[in-house]
């Protein structure tokens, strides 16, 4: 009897997230027996819940909002992306230990770079969110050369804790909303923050926008975020929600537990997205 392999996505909330069924996709096109689940569990349970999987069996978890960074102190070992980021999206449980990944910085330059044809290096970026998420993407976008990283946040401390953090990998600043420069001209702004799960927008800064300006939501839906329709009505060039930084990374994931790296396009195909 073939036994099937549980792996699951733990986040609060978790449940618009799209997670199984590109699982299910990615199991279908390769030939794996898998489930993977939905587990919502609130920050004060994430240690009991991410054991508990752990104890009865499971293989694998994608972790996702709030408790990114928080999950690291529950592996015994991390990469070193994991690692630089101080945070996890990614747990692996094998031999008894806890290993920890992060996918989404190599999702997003993916999605980035080789789906949508854009140009890091020379770039002017800013990041709004000093979350989870910032941490996991802000490495591998300066590993691609921008002239310039910003972050921006509501206070500046927590912005400013990660661009001193990264300081030694490249030009990266820290700011709060309301003060970031507009005399520049960003050529990617990517929200990172979590405002588009609630339904609503932080005060963006609409003169951060130009007409090249690519924006980039790591939210995603089915209609367009709150994000992603203030971008439209500020001018920007294009506008992007994030499913193929959620596809790419999941992608990624699955490799690391299943030794099989999927093909992401007629899985974006199938599931109908547009970017």
């Amino acid at each position: 009897m073939t036994t099937t392999d549980r792996y699951g996505v733990m986040g609060y909330p978790v449940s618009h997230s799209r997670s199984p069924v590109i699982h299910r996709l990615f199991a279908l096109q390769t030939g794996q027996n898998l489930q993977y689940e939905l587990l919502q569990v609130t920050p004060e349970k994430l240690s009991v819940a991410v054991r508990q999987f752990q104890r009865t069996g499971g293989k694998g978890l994608n972790i996702t909002v709030p408790h990114k960074a928080e999950v690291i102190k529950l592996c015994d070992q991390l990469s070193e992306r994991a690692s630089t980021a101080g945070a996890a999206n990614t747990l692996t449980f094998r031999d008894g230990e806890i290993f920890g990944e992060n996918t989404d910085g190599i999702g997003l330059l993916r999605d980035l770079v080789i789906n949508l044809g854009i140009t890091l290096e020379g770039a002017n970026i800013l990041i709004l969110g000093a979350g989870g998420a910032t941490r996991g993407i802000v490495a591998p976008l300066l590993e691609m050369q921008p002239t310039s990283l910003r972050i921006a946040n509501r206070t500046l401390d927590k912005a400013q804790v990660l661009a001193d953090r990264f300081a030694r990998s490249g030009p990266v600043t820290a700011c709060r909303f309301n003060m970031v420069p507009v005399s520049d001209k960003y050529d990617l702004i990517i929200n990172a923050t979590s405002a588009g799960v609630a339904g609503d927008a932080p005060p963006y800064p609409a003169a951060a926008i130009s007409r090249g300006t690519l924006c980039y939501d790591l939210s995603y839906g089915l209609k367009p975020t709150p994000f992603s329709q203030w971008a439209r009505a500020q001018g920007a060039e294009k506008s992007v929600m994030g499913w193929g930084m959620l596809v790419e990374q999941a992608a990624e994931s699955f490799h690391i537990w299943r030794g099989v790296r999927p093909e992401t396009a007629p899985v974006l195909k199938q599931m109908k997205i547009s970017a």
